[in-house]
């Protein structure tokens, strides 16, 4: 009887990662967001052999941005090589990413990819978009989140669900999808802008967690993914108590202030109890609610001083509306 070779430990980690999440989408099949790098090249490899097992219908997605020089022929390459996995349907899908974005051509080609994503999900009427990010990508969203000086939300990194997304590589390291791929005989395209230090990621990933890892050891990574997890389940909790309360205490209606009709008021005495954390996370949500638009943190609190520093201070202008406090209520107009 002829034996087979043991199984990579590196491709053995990858088809584990991935199996949870064919088996819960099965009756409606994944896509797999495929670059053609290496993290979502190893992706793809297990997506192409754990699927058919479970009976998970299961295709590929590739997105050109068109920002770089032969973008058509690395998407291209990237089909080919999802169609040889047996993967089906495989698309190629061409995105405009805006080149004013507010937030910069990462944040602009990134509203592109998703946006693209969820049309096609739809389209191919699949479960789940499932994405390459990795325990090094959620690292580095750590990083970035502190160094931003975020809350717990921010700290919290990179979701492993979100929507139709879901990211079964985020216990994965980028090393092991490294050596899944050359293990598996895989050449993945190397991304030159993953290497342009014009970007603050890169800069984080080639710079500054190399430097972490020599000073302060080869967790680093590790250490950081597990930071996010904690401060996720802390912030789904906080998120959810605020969630309750706020659905309990906010009125709707005309305040006797001459806002008019549409004002949200909310009792300041039920506010002055709760803690800080889950006093701002009402106030920000009712405000943004309202208002329709983000408040940063600066607003927020100026806000809450209404509540817990309250000295006849007039009304707190925001992005979008006001606050003020009449008769022992907190008071919101949208402009």
């Amino acid at each position: 009887m002829t034996r087979l070779p043991p199984l990579h430990p590196a491709v053995a980690a990858t088809r584990s990662a991935v199996r949870p999440l064919l088996a819960e989408a099965a009756r409606g099949g994944v896509l797999v967001a495929l670059s053609g790098g290496a993290d979502s090249l190893a992706l793809a490899a297990a997506v192409a052999f754990e699927a058919p097992k479970l009976q998970c219908p299961a295709g590929a997605i590739v997105i050109d941005h068109g920002l770089q020089p032969g973008s058509a022929e690395v998407a291209d390459r990237a089909a080919r090589t999802a169609g040889a996995f047996g993967l089906a349907p495989v698309a190629v899908h061409r995105v405009d990413v805006e080149s004013a974005h507010p937030d910069g051509p990462e944040a602009a080609a990134r509203a592109a990819r998703y946006e693209a994503l969820e049309e096609l999900r739809v389209r191919f009427e699949a479960e789940l978009i499932l994405t390459a990010h990795t325990r090094d990508d959620q690292a580095e969203q750590v990083l970035l989140a502190l160094a931003r000086g975020s809350g717990t939300r921010a700290i919290s990194g990179i979701p492993p669900r979100r929507g139709r997304i879901a990211r079964p590589f985020l216990d994965v390291s980028r090393e092991t999808t490294l050596a899944a791929c050359a293990a598996q005989g895989l050449v993945p395209w190397d991304d030159p802008q993953n290497h342009d230090p014009r970007f603050t990621r890169v800069r984080v990933r080639e710079r500054l967690i190399p430097e972490l890892i020599a000073e302060l050891g080869e967790s680093i990574p590790a250490n950081l993914a597990r930071s996010a997890s904690l401060a996720r389940e802390d912030a789904d909790a906080l998120d959810t108590i605020a969630q309750t309360l706020t659905m309990r205490l906010a009125r709707l209606g005309d305040c006797p202030d001459g806002g008019g009709p549409g004002c949200t008021r909310l009792p300041v005495t039920e506010l002055a109890a709760q803690p800080h954390a889950i006093r701002n996370r009402i106030l920000r949500r009712v405000a943004t609610a309202v208002f329709g638009q983000q408040q940063t943190r600066e607003h927020t609190l100026s806000i809450a001083a209404l509540v817990h520093d309250w000295r006849g201070q007039g009304p707190i202008h925001a992005p979008g509306g006001n606050v003020s406090r009449v008769n022992g209520e907190l008071h919101f107009h949208s402009n």
